[in-house]
């Protein structure tokens, strides 16, 4: 085998419209070059380093891309990670919605997981998934994405905020990351996680605080630069925006102001963006109306409860990422054929109700009626719960995620 020659290093000066890493840390510290040095390209820049990132994987042999930095993701020898990301921050002008919409988009799309593939842009692996949702511009690793966020507490955990775990040790032992999208219980033990997980691909479901594996060892961080709800400065502040109810005069036809922007804002968070064609925006629109009815029906609420109207309940459990996500097929103009996930308290030994049958009739439909030998019935048996054991490991799902009981995850999934 010939040996491999000595790489050329050149000093590329930044192009100002380039959003790499590399041009950023280029723009913030000047780099000295001769008259004679090109004008700096991506291309030229990703073409050198992926040459020798591949030169030396040859002899080495390539590990998970999410626990080893990225070869196709450019940075130069000289620069500090830390300033690429502060540059990044500067830039970067995401809110919580906007990071849980682009996340729901590749679940929806049921982008599979892939170390090597991309999807728009963005690696289809964890990091890649992370980092597509925050708007970074680029896949980054586990290894790095810690830089681009300021270190939180599970306290001031809020929906677009990451789980990061990584094993500096051995980074391809355990190395994962994923977005908080809201808490599944007040005791604050289990919230929904939307990832990008192996064999499973783009998902969204409930996990136990803080992950399956390696509970105690993820960190939670809040995007530098964001918006809304959150600290764009070091040292993990305890902002916590200002939750109080304004009134229910604030919402319903007619109304246009601030409050409405932000109940629309929450509302997309928490699963309701297909209701908005557009916005939203400081005007009341029946999108609004149609989310927040959608949101209190996940609740398990009905009749004045669900009117489409918030109220001080409402607003809370917004407010703090409480309660359930929005569930089914309901679209902005009917509801759908899927029926809306009514709520846990429904399912379990002593619950007598039509949900409980009708769960257990679409079990059978479905294929995975073999534990019934009457039924099913409105009563809660322990037939139901096998039978939702057999249909939630068809899924691939394992541990808490296939105890038996459905939640909003596989009441959706079993209605599609």
């Amino acid at each position: 085998m010939a040996p491999i020659p000595p790489p050329d290093f050149r000093e590329l000066p930044a192009r100002p419209d380039c959003t790499c890493p590399g041009c950023a840390v280029a723009a913030a510290t000047p780099l000295p070059r001769t008259a004679a040095s090109p004008v700096c390209s991506r291309a030229t820049r990703l073409a050198a380093v992926t040459t020798m990132a591949g030169a030396a994987l040859t002899g080495l042999g390539a590990a998970p891309a999410h626990a080893t930095a990225p070869t196709h993701v450019a940075t130069q020898v000289h620069a500090n990670p830390t300033v690429a990301a502060d540059s990044v921050a500067a830039r970067n002008t995401s809110t919580r919605a906007e990071i849980l919409a682009r996340a729901q988009a590749w679940v929806d799309a049921r982008v599979p997981y892939s170390m090597n593939s991309s999807y728009q842009g963005y690696r289809t692996d964890c990091s890649g998934f992370v980092s597509m949702a925050w708007g970074l511009g680029a896949s980054h690793w586990t290894g790095d994405l810690h830089t681009y966020g300021v270190r939180i507490t599970k306290e001031q955990l809020q929906p677009g905020d990451m789980l990061l775990f990584h094993n500096s040790a051995n980074p391809t032992r355990g190395s994962h990351v994923v977005l908080f999208a809201g808490w599944a219980n007040r005791a604050h033990t289990r919230y929904t996680v939307m990832e990008q997980a192996g064999g499973r691909g783009a998902v969204k479901r409930t996990a136990p605080y803080a992950y399956f594996r390696n509970s105690s060892s993820y960190v939670p961080y809040r995007l530098k630069g964001l918006r809304d709800g959150g600290s764009s400065g070091g040292g993990g502040s305890h902002h916590k925006p200002s939750g109080a109810f304004p009134g229910a005069d604030r919402f319903g036809p007619g109304a246009r102001n601030a409050y409405v922007t932000r109940l629309g804002r929450m509302l997309v968070a928490r699963g309701g963006g297909r209701f908005y064609p557009q916005g939203p925006g400081p005007r009341w629109t029946a999108a609004d109306q149609a989310a927040t009815r959608a949101f209190q029906r996940a609740q398990g609420w009905s009749g004045p409860d669900a009117d489409g109207i918030p109220g001080a309940h409402t607003w809370r459990l917004l407010i703090d990422g409480a309660g359930h996500d929005i569930a089914g097929q309901e679209s902005a103009g009917h509801a759908g054929h899927a029926p809306d996930f009514p709520g846990t308290r429904y399912f379990g030994p002593g619950r007598s109700n039509a949900h409980v049958q009708l769960l257990g009739q679409q079990l059978v439909r479905k294929g995975y009626g073999q534990s019934y030998r009457h039924g099913p019935s409105p009563a809660w048996s322990e037939s139901d719960r096998r039978a939702v054991v057999a249909f939630q490991r068809a899924q691939g799902w394992t541990g808490a995620d296939a105890d038996g009981y459905p939640g909003p995850e596989t009441w959706r999934v079993l209605f599609p």
